[in-house]
């Protein structure tokens, strides 16, 4: 086949041109592309393979990795490809998601200790060794909280509100269910927390004073908000200068009885969508990552966002 034809047959479908539309900003890993796309890794190598045969793309390894580039040492027709493939690439409808999951992608490959994290994590249940569990990590961190004011909206019956509580100088848990509201004073009276108050009121409107608020926490809340970007603007507006918003919440997934069993509103997010809310409100340092995977179908998957203020 001629290396014309080859690379008509390269651009004929839309997932590699949106492949070369991401390659134009850098060279991209193949779990990177993954992560961007949500596309299966055996889906985007055969796409790559074709890109490649093409003479499109280049590729190179790094220890276990292998990176991908538009082709730099690309003959003229080639190049031609090339640009028409990336202006295609452009106008599909996945571009401006993917061009905000890839810069937040770029961005954590700066940020070493996000992947030694990872590294960590991978370890973690590899072997066996007495007393060491996620448990334990926990009480550990909870206890280097330092005295600050934190909101947890959407709290329901408080049960990361009393945690916070053991710690942090005040908690305010705010949910809109009077029979939760309730509950979790009945409960942070009953365990002595007099530094945890809970309040009635809306995600979109939580009754707090604007800038009283070190730290804001939406602890799988904001798929029962209303309006979620509403939220992460009210959010924004109760924090102090330099306060911070915590989001754990559910990747974007297709589990329909999530409304009825749950009562959910939002089948979860994308990634480019917080990242998207979130700039909107005001937020800077903005991080999005996948912080766990349920074994077991529908196979949810939470998604930790944050941003400051």
């Amino acid at each position: 086949m001629s290396s014309t034809l080859k690379s008509l047959r390269a651009l004929s479908d839309p997932t590699r041109l949106r492949i070369l539309a991401l390659l134009e900003r850098d060279e991209i890993a193949v779990n990177e592309l993954q992560e961007v796309t949500r596309l299966g890794q055996s889906r985007i190598s055969t796409h790559l393979g074709l890109l490649q045969d093409s003479g499109l793309v280049q590729a190179r390894r790094e220890g276990k990795r292998t990176f991908y580039a538009l082709n730099e040492s690309a003959d003229s027709d080639a190049n031609e490809f090339i640009q028409l493939a990336i202006r295609g690439g452009k106008e599909l409808p996945d571009y401006d998601a993917d061009q905000i999951n890839l810069k937040r992608i770029l961005d954590r490959r700066k940020q070493q200790d996000q992947v030694y994290f990872n590294q960590v994590a991978g370890r973690f249940d590899r072997s066996y060794g007495p007393g060491r569990s996620w448990q334990a990590f926990g009480h550990l961190l909870l206890r280097i909280i330092p005295p600050i004011t934190i909101a947890d909206l959407g709290s329901g019956e408080g049960l990361l509100s009393e945690l916070l509580a053991r710690r942090a100088k005040k908690v305010i848990a705010v949910d809109n269910s009077e029979k939760m509201v309730t509950f979790g004073e009945s409960k942070a009276k009953k365990n002595n927390l007099k530094n945890l108050e809970f309040r009635l009121g809306d995600l979109e409107n939580p009754p707090i004073d604007p800038g009283t608020i070190d730290l804001a926490v939406l602890s799988q809340a904001l798929h029962h908000a209303e309006s979620p970007q509403i939220t992460i603007k009210s959010a924004h507006k109760i924090l102090r200068s330099g306060g911070q918003l915590m989001i754990l919440d559910l990747l974007k997934h297709n589990f329909e009885e999530a409304h009825e069993l749950y009562g959910d509103r939002w089948l979860g997010f994308a990634e480019s969508d917080l990242h998207r809310w979130l700039e909107e409100a005001g937020f800077k340092k903005i991080e999005i990552s996948i912080v766990a995977r349920e074994d077991q179908p529908p196979h949810f998957q939470t998604i930790l966002a944050s941003g400051q203020k």
